[in-house]
């Protein structure tokens, strides 16, 4: 991690910064745990790995209240891998999140490197997991995580009904459809009940070609099970067709104690029929509200010579089986 950023965090819990209309806040995630994977082709792995349950970050955030109900606020987002000291996602020095926008009655508008409104349904509503742990989604599903050079708008809710959509420029000299990507979402959310529709769709280097993914969720809090059901359609480039579908749970089990469980189910669209199956649980123990300890299991059957591996929040994994052991702490 670059040193500047070290400073920051450093005065950044040093000295308050909140002023009269305004606030910054310093936040993170410390993480890490201990992973076995095996069926990979090179055998099992043991690893000290970082960002198991939650990738690991540091970031600032702040707003300015503008007067009339108009606000300016902004997110800067630095990941970092605790097992060797280095920064993630690829070096960037804001690679998980780096945006700029204002909002107000009418809604909010950010401009900048932010989470897709797909991958926001399926981290906040669709996964148990949270997109993390062995039981990640993204394992089999595809999460269009991340989108650089985009600009979202996102409504205020209207009888339980709000509206997400996002596009991100690609930027091409020439061609204004060449790398570009289109996010849309339509969520209805009422007491215990949310039902959510998105769309992602992304041109490649020629704009040729697509790839999309459509994905209908909903999630119903029973209060002693919080069930969530998802089906994606998928669409890759040159019409590589596939169908996802997921169970998931979350059951707490009172006090500090809570287990999560999911299954999902990948269908081919191709003669070769690469389907997989999911299945993963996992433990957390709350030791506070801010630290807690976890266990989990993850295990892919492929079928045809299908290769999805078993990851976490942070790494891909290197085989079809895996277990976690680890402490996560947030601030």
């Amino acid at each position: 991690m670059k040193s500047p950023i070290i400073a920051a965090a450093l005065l950044a819990g040093a000295i308050p910064f909140v002023h009269a209309q305004s606030s910054v806040v310093l936040y993170g995630v410390a993480d890490a745990g201990l992973v076995y994977e095996s069926g990979g082709s090179a055998g099992h792995v043991n690893a000290v790995s970082s960002g198991v349950a939650s990738g690991n970050r540091i970031g600032f955030k702040g707003k300015e209240d503008l007067g009339g109900g108009m606000a300016a606020f902004f997110q800067l987002e630095n990941g970092y891998n605790i097992d060797t000291g280095t920064a993630g996602q690829g070096g960037l020095l804001f690679g998980r999140q780096a945006f700029v926008g204002l909002s107000g009655a009418a809604g909010a508008v950010s401009l900048g490197r932010q989470y897709s409104p797909y991958y926001k349904v399926m981290r906040d509503v669709v996964d148990p997991f949270g997109i993390g742990l062995a039981g990640n989604s993204l394992n089999i599903m595809v999460g269009n995580t991340r989108v650089d050079n985009m600009v979202e708008y996102q409504s205020p809710r209207y009888l339980g009904w709000s509206v997400d959509v996002a596009y991100g420029a690609g930027e091409a000299p020439g061609n204004g459809a060449r790398n570009r990507s289109l996010g849309t979402g339509l969520a209805y959310t009422q007491g215990r009940f949310g039902a959510h529709l998105v769309h992602h769709r992304r041109e490649n280097a020629t704009a040729s070609d697509h790839a999309s993914n459509t994905l209908l969720a909903v999630k119903y809090d029973f209060g002693v099970v919080v069930a969530s059901l998802a089906h994606a359609r998928n669409q890759g480039l040159a019409g590589a067709d596939s169908r996802d579908t997921l169970l998931g749970l979350t059951v707490p089990l009172g006090g500090a104690h809570k287990v999560l469980a999911s299954v999902i189910v990948h269908r081919d669209g191709a003669p070769a029929a690469r389907d997989a199956r999911q299945w993963a649980a996992a433990y957390l123990y709350g030791l506070s509200k801010r630290t807690d300890l976890y266990a989990a299991y993850g295990h892919i059957d492929n079928s045809n010579g299908a290769a999805f591996r078993v990851g976490n929040a942070t790494d891909a994994g290197s085989g079809d089986t895996a277990f976690n052991l680890g402490v996560r702490h947030t601030f």
